[in-house]
């Protein structure tokens, strides 16, 4: 048995990069005695609720946290998240606590750690502005050199993990190194409904936040209605501290509309029910770096709809007809797929979290 460290910046958003970290502890935790290093108020019950995980590790959160926390989400909706900044403070927070263990798991990007790792890459991080998409903030230069990583080298000992072919692409082009694919984990539910059974509904999953683009869904479910067809729209969102102003404004749209409803915070019961009982699912955010919420659908055995880029084209096989790259390209693409009766043709267990599971372990056997 090891003594392994996770490293998390903020498991406040509560996104699918969160669900990829609460997996990594619950496949390490019977094989290794694990510490979770995160700056996140977020307790492990409320979200092994969300995830339907059963993450059970220590949780060291060094002090300040919720200080440094507040400070984060008081600064203005179009700053975002600021995740570089919160991994600068915890590589530095955990620097002193690094020669306890025996090696480092990071589920939050890349890191310049002084110990053997595996590193999973959501995106980079650091260094976005040589990243050939993704954008990259005026501060980007500083936080890089704050971690350590401003010569774009990324430690030899470790492990890199990416969540999608595409983001690989990505950090080979910003670090020289390839990181090997591993798929987050997204189990079918247990009881989906038949086809015909279904609701004429379409289910939009992920953060009430600007960047995964709610009212944008809200305005494609419009324009499918202004075509003849009778959908209904649940926007099934969890709601961060850091986005307040913005789910306001996107609650507000919903209650403005009969079709279309709000389930904020919503159990994984209620999403799963949800996701088993309705035909179409939506995703909206452009460059989704994996998109969990597509996975969840065609998981789910709905019909998925997703933006033509990043690594969401991988989770529908590059079909046209099921991607789109504007607004109104969604509307003809939903409308065409409706009218057609279009049913769902992919897998549904091609990522399974079990396998996720038994690849982590393997990755950090390997570490060791």
């Amino acid at each position: 048995m090891a003594r392994i460290a996770v490293l998390h910046n903020t498991l406040d958003g509560r996104g699918g990069a969160d669900a990829v970290c609460l997996h990594v502890c619950e496949a390490l935790q019977d094989a290794h005695d694990v510490t979770l290093f995160t700056l996140s108020r977020s307790s492990l019950s409320t979200l092994n609720r969300l995830f339907d995980t059963g993450a059970a590790v220590s949780v060291h959160r060094p002090p300040g946290t919720a200080l440094v926390s507040r400070a984060f989400d008081a600064l203005p909706e179009r700053v975002g998240p600021a995740l570089a900044p919160r991994s600068v403070l915890l590589a530095r927070a955990f620097a002193r606590h690094a020669p306890r263990f025996d090696a480092a798991v990071s589920t939050a990007n890349e890191f310049a750690l002084p110990l053997p790792s595996v590193q999973y890459v959501h995106f980079p991080q650091f260094n976005r502005r040589c990243a050939p998409t993704g954008g990259a903030g005026r501060l980007d230069p500083l936080w890089s050199r704050l971690a350590g990583l401003a010569d774009r080298r990324l430690p030899a000992d470790a492990c890199l993990l990416a969540n999608s072919a595409w983001t690989a692409d990505v950090v080979e082009d910003v670090y020289g190194r390839r990181p090997t694919v591993r798929h987050p984990p997204v189990d079918p539910p247990s009881d989906p409904r038949p086809w015909d059974e279904r609701e004429d509904g379409v289910v939009v999953l992920g953060r009430l936040a600007p960047d995964k683009r709610p009212l944008r869904a809200i305005r494609i479910v419009d324009g499918v209605r202004d075509r003849g067809h009778d959908l209904h729209l649940h926007l099934v969102g969890s709601s961060s501290p850091i986005y307040a102003d913005y789910a306001d404004r996107v609650a507000a749209a919903a209650a403005a509309r009969p079709y279309v409803h709000l389930d904020r915070d919503a159990s994984r019961e209620r999403l799963d029910t949800l996701l088993e009982t309705h035909r179409y699912g939506l995703n909206c955010k452009p460059e989704e770096h994996f998109g969990m919420a597509v996975a969840e659908y065609v998981a789910a055995g709905m019909v998925a709809f997703a933006p033509d880029a990043g690594g969401q084209r991988e989770v529908l096989d590059g079909r046209s007809d099921r991607l789109f790259d504007s607004t109104a390209d969604a509307v003809d693409t939903v409308v065409a797929a409706v009218a057609a009766d279009d049913r769902p043709t992919l897998p549904r267990d091609r990522y399974a979290s079990d396998r996720f599971h038994a690849a982590v372990r393997a990755h950090v056997a390997s570490t060791l």
